[in-house]
């Protein structure tokens, strides 16, 4: 089988049971390319080269005796390093788990391995998640695979900039204020947001509790939207762990119908303009899906201009006690730059109780007005972000927080949202948009993402030697 490393995770799950290819000669092929890839990204932090082999014979002995573990049967995955993994280190990015070792893998995890995946290793994160750079005292910083002078974004980007660069070809990540699409948008990738609630976040670290389960979500990232679709159905569905969890299975996004769908889009939130080039992406792609008759117009909702503000607002609310928190669950007493300067920034936030209470009221009146927005539509295409992938420590910077307001707009509402690329900065950076779709509707998200994507192009091989 030719570039095992460039084709879909869907298409090598259809080799290996085909027998074209086995699954020793996929993993192989993806640990010489992480051999090759990763000195200049620092993305993979954690290998299983033996053990990730051990396994891929394991796999194609089960074959050769008619059996199939499940739709990924012996395909190579890596998963965030926020996500336990049996017998392997899970830091999550902070010094006090350096050495933290898990006896049981994330849910998540656990049913990928279930469904017949290979673990190859971990990817790198922002400390806690807490970021959009891909930077910790125990890894170090991960490279975007466009621009090694650019972020790949965070607090998924180490599995983003992997998988763009074909050292996986489908991964795990999770997503609180656009964690996952973001860095599919530096990347170049694809990636699902899915709805709060869909897939259990049991064996995350930092655990959601509270208020951030309502905002954050467990999903997919690939180079391709079909993998999405084959992954979702694998990880969602209660565990009995996860409370917050609901037992909804996905729709098949194959059984969408384009032409009867109605699509807002919008280029500008009102709150950040983006680029020249994200605009005329996000048009390309409302473009194509007029082509394919949907009834396409441009609208945005009233009220989307108070997502930055609200989001802020929340996150800073407890003048970071929360983060304290956390870093004393983990035992790390010296944090990250980027946490402390988090720290710093939220740290005169803290309100009273019947402040808060007052945010959390406008919070659910900005979700009730966006879901009557809703009614009229069934998906809305607009911008991942104002700004293409940022040089290295300009994420974090103060002035480009509204730039993300793009992405954190649905993790207020908890809806589901896929990034697809579809154009491209004049430095050669992608440029993803986003796919916006009802509560639950995953299936239309990732329909209307896969045409967009087979007219636009999707993921494009980046300037590394080993292309």
């Amino acid at each position: 089988m030719d570039n095992i490393t460039h084709t879909s995770a869907a298409g090598l799950a259809r080799a290996i049971r085909a027998k074209n290819v086995s699954s020793e000669e996929a993993v192989g092929a993806y640990l010489k390319s992480i051999e090759n890839i990763n000195p200049s990204l620092n993305a993979v932090i954690r290998l299983r080269a033996e053990e990730a082999r051990a396994e891929a014979r394991h796999a194609d002995a089960l074959l050769a005796r008619g059996k199939i573990a499940g739709p990924l049967h012996g395909v190579p995955v890596t998963v965030k390093d926020s996500f336990d993994t049996a017998g392997v280190v899970s830091t999550g990015g902070t010094e006090g788990r350096r050495s933290f070792v898990p006896d049981r893998d994330a849910t998540a995890v656990g049913r990928l391995r279930s469904a017949g995946a290979v673990l190859l290793g971990k990817t790198n994160v922002s400390e806690l998640s807490l970021s959009y750079e891909s930077d910790n005292l125990v890894y170090g910083r991960t490279n975007n695979p466009y621009s090694l002078l650019h972020t790949p974004g965070g607090s998924s980007g180490g599995e983003a900039a992997a998988i763009a660069a074909g050292g996986s070809p489908l991964g795990l990540g999770s997503d609180s204020a656009g964690s996952i699409r973001l860095p599919a948008h530096f990347c170049g990738i694809a990636g699902i947001k899915p709805t709060t609630g869909l897939v259990p976040a049991t064996g995350l670290f930092p655990p959601y509790i509270w208020m951030m389960e309502q905002l954050s979500a467990v999903g997919p990232l690939a180079r391709f939207v079909e993998d999405l679709a084959l992954t979702l159905p694998i990880l969602a569905g209660t565990d009995w762990l996860d409370p917050s969890t609901v037992p909804v299975p996905p729709g098949d996004s194959g059984k969408v119908t384009l032409g009867i769908l109605s699509a807002a889009f919008y280029t500008d939130n009102g709150i950040m303009s983006p680029t020249r080039e994200t605009s005329e992406a996000v048009k390309s792609a409302a473009g194509a899906l007029s082509d394919a008759g949907l009834a396409v117009v441009e609208d945005r909702p009233d009220i989307i201009g108070m997502s930055q503000d609200l989001m802020s607002s929340l996150l800073s609310a407890d003048g970071g006690s929360g983060i304290n928190i956390l870093l004393q669950m983990a035992g790390t007493s010296s944090p990250h730059t980027l946490t402390r300067q988090l720290l710093d920034s939220v740290g005169a936030c803290a309100v009273s109780a019947a402040e808060f209470g007052g945010m959390m009221y406008r919070w659910r009146f900005f979700r009730c007005e966006m879901l009557s927005f809703l009614k009229k539509y069934d998906v809305i295409i607009c911008p991942a972000c104002a700004l293409p992938a940022m040089p290295h420590g300009a994420a974090a910077s103060g002035e480009n927080a509204p730039a993300f307001s793009y992405a954190t707009t649905y993790n207020l509402t908890g809806w589901p949202a896929v990034v697809v690329r579809c154009g491209t900065s004049p430095e050669g950076l992608p440029i993803g948009v986003q796919v916006v779709a009802r509560p639950w509707r995953e299936d239309v998200a990732l329909a209307v993402a896969l045409h967009i994507e087979k007219a636009l192009g999707g993921w494009q091989p980046p300037p590394l030697p080993h292309y």
